[in-house]
C-alpha cells in the first residue's frame, strides 16, 4: 500500500468515526435490506468527509486507485464503499483500459444499486468514452449471468446524449426485455426514459416495436413521452 493510499485510509477513517451514528446506522442498514453494515453517516457529512480526506493530496496513480478501491471494498462501513465511487469518479482519467477487471470485481462484490449505478453510469461510462475499445466488453457483460454486469451494460451510456450507440443500446435491452429480475428490467426502462431526452420518437418507435419488453420497462421509457 503507497503512502497516498494509507493517509486516504486514515484520514477516511477518522472522519467517519468523528461522524458516527448508531442510531442512523441501523435504520441505514434497515433501508438496504440489512445486507451492509453502516457507521450511519448521513450523504452530506459524508461528502464533507470526503473533502476532508481527498484535499491537498497529490494526484493518483492508477495503481493508487486500484489499491483504495479495493481497500475500502474490504471495509465492512458501506460508507467507504460510497467513498470509493467517489474518489474513482474523481479520478477516472487516470484509469487505462486495463482497469476494467478491476470495476468488475467491484461491481460483482458486496453489490446493490447503491454502489453499482455510480460505478456504471459515471466511472464505466466515462472509462469506456476514453477507451472505445471496450465498447466489446459491454456486449459481452449485456449477455453476463450476473445482473449486475447486464444492469452496467445497458446503463454505461446514460449520460452520453447524441453520442449513444443506440445499436448497442436498443440491442441490449432487446436482449435482456424478458430478464427475470427488477433491477435490470428497471434499468431498460430508465436508459430508455433518459436516451429520449435526446431522441424522443426513436425510443417510441423502439418501445413500439418492442413488445417483449416488460411492463415495468415499457412504463419507465414512456415516463415523459
Amino acid at each position: 500500500m503507497t503512502d497516498l493510499v494509507a493517509t486516504l485510509l486514515a484520514r477516511l477513517g477518522d472522519g467517519l468515526s468523528a461522524a458516527r451514528d448508531p442510531a442512523r446506522a441501523a435504520a441505514m442498514a434497515a433501508y438496504m435490506r440489512d445486507q451492509f453494515d453502516y457507521a450511519g453517516v448521513a450523504a452530506p457529512a459524508l461528502r464533507a468527509v470526503e473533502r476532508a480526506a481527498f484535499a491537498g493530496l497529490p494526484r493518483p496513480a492508477e495503481a493508487d486507485l486500484r489499491d483504495f478501491a479495493l481497500s475500502c471494498w474490504s471495509r465492512p462501513e458501506r460508507e467507504y464503499q460510497y467513498a470509493a465511487c467517489d474518489y474513482l469518479r474523481r479520478h477516472v482519467g487516470v484509469a487505462g483500459a486495463g482497469f476494467l477487471p478491476v470495476v468488475r470485481t467491484l461491481l460483482t462484490t458486496k453489490s446493490w444499486w447503491d454502489t453499482v449505478d455510480p460505478l456504471a453510469t459515471r466511472f464505466v461510462g466515462d472509462l469506456v468514452r476514453s477507451h472505445p475499445v471496450l465498447a466489446h466488453e459491454m456486449d459481452d457483460w449485456s449477455q453476463d449471468e450476473n445482473k449486475w454486469l447486464v444492469r452496467t451494460a445497458i446503463l454505461f451510456q446514460l449520460h452520453y446524449g447524441g453520442a449513444t450507440d443506440t445499436s448497442r443500446l436498443f440491442g441490449y435491452c432487446v436482449r435482456q426485455a424478458g430478464h427475470p429480475d427488477f433491477f435490470v428490467r428497471k434499468a431498460i426502462g430508465w436508459a430508455l426514459r433518459q436516451y429520449a431526452r435526446t431522441d424522443p420518437e426513436s425510443v417510441r418507435a423502439f418501445v413500439a416495436a418492442t413488445p417483449a419488453l416488460s411492463p415495468l420497462s415499457r412504463r419507465e421509457a414512456m415516463k415523459h413521452l
